[in-house]
């Protein structure tokens, strides 16, 4: 029974510690399969995880965002070219175009597209209002179908630089603007983003280039260093810190924003104007520091710009100036802006996956090409950059200047004098027979953003732009007989010429006779006082008259003025006799 008892003891042990070991090795066995399924879940991660050092969704993005910017672009053209530089315009082209001609002997050849690169010297220009609709309608189609996509090719790319290109070409006094050469700049490195033919927002026998993303690195650099350079070289208040005291208020088209801010304590103003220095003078030379502090430099450029936005109308500019920043970010701190799941993303992905595996694909005739073609971009933007470092380095430096004509690569800068007092135009009209006539009521003419009347809240415009409110900029610090085109305006109103009027806000003569007589009278504007009573009577502004800008003129007295500048000359309306 001992013996009995000591075997089923002892078989009782063996199945317990046997149970125990299979425990143990049930228990190893767990703990493998979770490291091992933990060394999945690891790699699974990690083939969804974007690479760092491409560039396939940057390239999407720097095209969706040039595409914007040449969408409003156009926008702008299609709705104010006739008025500016049409048919019937202030400063038709096509007596421009005619004046480039007879300049180059009289024939339409290489020498007037050298001189004037536009594709409107192959138009008929019998009807140049169409000519101009037509450009701008089909860019704005093209801007449009690459920003909806964000696919493009260089064909698409291409066309949209050729178009603007004609338009800027012949836009004269009210293209004169530095951004119109920057978009240039900018949509040209955009056509060699882009496969020749391909559209698909990942082609992927066309992987984006390093030299052209350099290329947009470049752009932006150029950018800052030019306006922090001249703002240094410029006004002295850069030097003392004070030109933010006046910057808000004087600026060529304040928004309600400039308003409050204007009024910030003066320690603020003082940070702002130091804070601008280090961003264009400093932070720019942080693109050549690596990755983190390319993209340190791009972040910081793309918060000055938001924050000119939020306090200003400067046009499309500071948007504009957005777009090379966004090349100082590769596709793994890009890949938020996509979705995780299907599309751009997920092709990048199986892209980098098969790169870590070795997988890339045998180059192709056209991808050997394709190599070529950057190699040339690099040299071509390397020699055209010469006399733009030369003029960067220069005690004489010349901003938003072009040194070829088509424009590929221009030195920049913005503000190099700040004005302290603002000063505006405002034209005034009369149905009174006798300008001098002590009871002659004069109405005023209202701009469709530039300040006038002082009860009207500052526009919000931005990145839109209104072209002859940003003249009458410029053009309220100068004369008239240096700006003579204001003349011109007055002489529309004059007959109440619609093309002129549509460029308005107000015309206190709409669907009454024809004013007599039309003068220009010259304002010193400032902001209210937040909190005063002026500002609780609704006024935004104050002025004080400093005098005449223009003395009174009426249609028959212009006669000889409009004659001696080639102008044709508004008919006297019936009414008036």
């Amino acid at each position: 029974m001992a013996a009995t008892s000591d075997s089923s003891g002892s078989s009782v042990r063996k199945r317990r510690v046997d149970s125990s070991k299979t425990e143990t090795k049930c228990a190893d066995g767990s703990e493998e399969n979770e490291a091992d399924s933990g060394k999945d879940t690891e790699k699974e991660k990690e083939l969804q995880r974007l690479h760092t050092g491409t560039y396939w969704l940057t390239r999407i993005v720097l095209l969706r965002s040039v595409a914007f910017i040449y969408l409003v672009a156009f926008s702008v053209a299609h709705n104010q070219n006739k008025q500016l530089i049409g048919e019937h315009g202030l400063m038709p082209c096509k007596n421009y175009l005619n004046s480039v001609k007879r300049y180059v002997g009289g024939k339409i050849g290489m020498a007037a597209f050298a001189y004037t690169p536009s594709i409107l010297w192959l138009l008929d220009w019998s009807d140049m209002d169409a000519n101009l609709d037509g450009i701008a309608l089909a860019g704005m189609a093209l801007s449009a179908f690459v920003l909806v996509t964000g696919m493009a090719n260089m064909v698409i790319m291409g066309a949209l630089w050729v178009l603007y290109h004609s338009l800027v070409n012949v836009g004269q006094l009210w293209y004169s603007f530095g951004w119109e050469s920057q978009l240039l700049e900018t949509g040209f490195l955009a056509i060699f983003l882009c496969p020749l033919w391909t559209l698909s927002q990942v082609p992927r026998n066309c992987p984006p280039s390093l030299i052209c993303i350099w290329t947009f690195r470049w752009l932006i650099v150029r950018i800052m260093l030019g306006a922090g350079l001249i703002k240094i070289r410029g006004d002295k208040c850069w030097r003392d810190l004070t030109c933010m005291d006046y910057h808000y208020e004087t600026q060529p088209v304040p928004n309600p924003m400039s308003y409050y801010m204007h009024r910030s304590p003066w320690w603020f103003h003082r940070f702002e104007t130091l804070s601008n220095h280090l961003i264009e003078l400093i932070f720019p030379f942080f693109t050549f520091l690596g990755r983190r502090m390319c993209m340190v430099n791009g972040a910081i450029q793309i918060l000055f710009q938001v924050v000119l936005i939020v306090s200003g109308n400067l046009s499309f500019l500071n948007w504009l100036t957005i777009v090379p920043s966004l090349a100082c970010f590769d596709d793994a701190s890009l890949g938020f802006l996509f979705q995780s799941r299907g599309g751009a993303k997920k092709a990048v992905l199986e892209i980098q996956n098969e790169g870590a595996a070795g997988q890339t694909p045998t180059p192709t005739k056209g991808m050997l090409m394709r190599r070529v073609v950057n190699v040339s971009l690099a040299v071509l933007i390397g020699y055209l950059s010469i006399p733009v470092v030369l003029n960067l380095l220069s005690s004489r430096q010349m901003m938003n200047t072009s040194f070829e004509p088509l424009r590929i690569v221009n030195t920049y800068g913005a503000f190099g004098s700040i004005t302290k007092e603002r000063t505006e135009v405002i034209f005034q009209g009369t149905l009174s027979q006798d300008p001098k006539d002590p009871e002659a009521v004069w109405e005023e003419y209202q701009f469709l953003c530039k300040p006038g009347d002082i009860y009207r809240r500052p526009c919000l415009i931005s990145p839109y732009h209104y072209r002859l409110d940003w003249l009458m900029w410029f053009a309220a610090f100068q004369t008239y007989e240096q700006s003579e085109w204001v003349i011109h305006i007055a002489g529309r109103l004059l007959s109440n010429d619609s093309t002129v009027l549509s460029l308005l806000d107000r015309n206190p003569f709409q669907g009454t006779k024809t004013p007599r007589w039309v003068r220009g009278e010259h304002f010193k504007y400032k902001f209210s006082q937040p909190g005063s009573s002026s500002a609780a009577q609704g006024k935004w502004w104050l002025r004080k008259r400093i005098g005449a800008y223009f003395p009174p003129v009426d249609l028959e007295g212009l006669r000889g003025y409009f004659q001696s500048r080639n102008w044709p000359h508004p008919h006297i309306p019936r009414n008036r006799n």
